[in-house]
């Protein structure tokens, strides 16, 4: 991703905690904001990795808590372990390790495709052996069977794992499995139409009847990360059910709130499962 969930925090000049987590997109090296020069208008270079999950996923929230749950859920339902997929991609990882967390039972291997060089660095950093924060994510997965069945889940991610340095805009088509998109699509840009394009490149880069999983900061005003603002799509569920329909089958969305709010400026999360769709062309 390029970011906190959008680096979920944070929207005045004092720096707060941003958005969620972000995929930089096709960034040209400006920092700070360009006004609405969408994601080309942003540094994503100068995102900063530790200072984002100190502030985000240092603690388990539960709002965080909530999604990983219906992700679980989710995927134990359209997958198999006893006939992995063969490859799952992560985009905009960002400093975020539990969608790939998520996926690692059901799939072979599973790509982090991540833009900002910062963030590139940090998830290399976390193979072979990721911090023990994440451990506490891990246990909240390791209700379902499909988790517990993995006694070295370590050295299984290392295994499974590759970080690619990639543009979200650049997907190909009808290449994975499964997928992952967490506070991306809405979190790297100030424009509508890049929002939708974000979209439309994750699950069209997804097999026909690929499942997948992508959340979304609800209007959202922006986001700071150690001092540095970053843009976002204020988009509703409505937004996103009416993005996915054409791109997706079996879809669900779900609002999820938190008893202790992130950052002012946004109003929830927002989580969509489904299958793609087979496409025209």
């Amino acid at each position: 991703m390029t970011g906190s969930r959008n680096p979920r925090r944070g929207t005045t000049a004092i720096p707060r905690v941003p958005d969620h987590r972000v995929d930089p997109g096709d960034s040209t090296g400006r920092t700070g904001s360009a006004g609405s020069a969408g994601n080309a208008g942003y540094d994503w270079d100068r995102f900063n990795p530790d200072w984002y999950v100190q502030h985000n996923y240092a603690e388990l929230r539960d709002d965080d808590r909530r999604i990983l749950q219906l992700v679980r859920d989710f995927f134990a339902t359209v997958l198999d372990t006893d006939r992995p997929v063969g490859r799952g991609i992560d985009v905009g990882s960002g400093a975020n390790l539990y969608p790939a967390l998520a996926m690692q039972p059901y799939c072979r291997y599973i790509e982090q495709r991540e833009r900002g060089g910062q963030n590139v660095r940090w998830l290399e950093r976390q193979r072979p052996w990721y911090s023990e924060l994440w451990d506490q994510y891990w246990t909240l997965l390791t209700r379902l069977p499909a988790y517990q069945r993995m006694e070295k889940p370590r050295e299984d991610f290392a295994a499974k794992v590759r970080v690619r340095c990639g543009n979200l805009f650049e997907l190909g088509p009808r290449q994975w499995d499964a997928g992952t998109m967490f506070f991306v699509a809405e979190s790297i840009s100030d424009q509508e139409r890049e929002f939708k394009s974000a979209v439309e490149r994750f699950v069209g880069s997804l097999k026909p009847g690929a499942p997948f999983a992508a959340a979304f900061m609800q209007e959202s005003a922006g986001y700071y990360v150690d001092g540095i603002r970053f843009p976002a799509v204020a988009v509703t569920k409505a937004d996103v059910e009416h993005c996915l329909e054409p791109l997706a089958r079996d879809v669900e969305t779900h609002r999820v709130h938190s008893a202790k709010s992130l950052r002012e400026g946004y109003k929830g999360m927002i989580l969509a499962v489904g299958r793609a769709r087979r496409l025209p062309g």
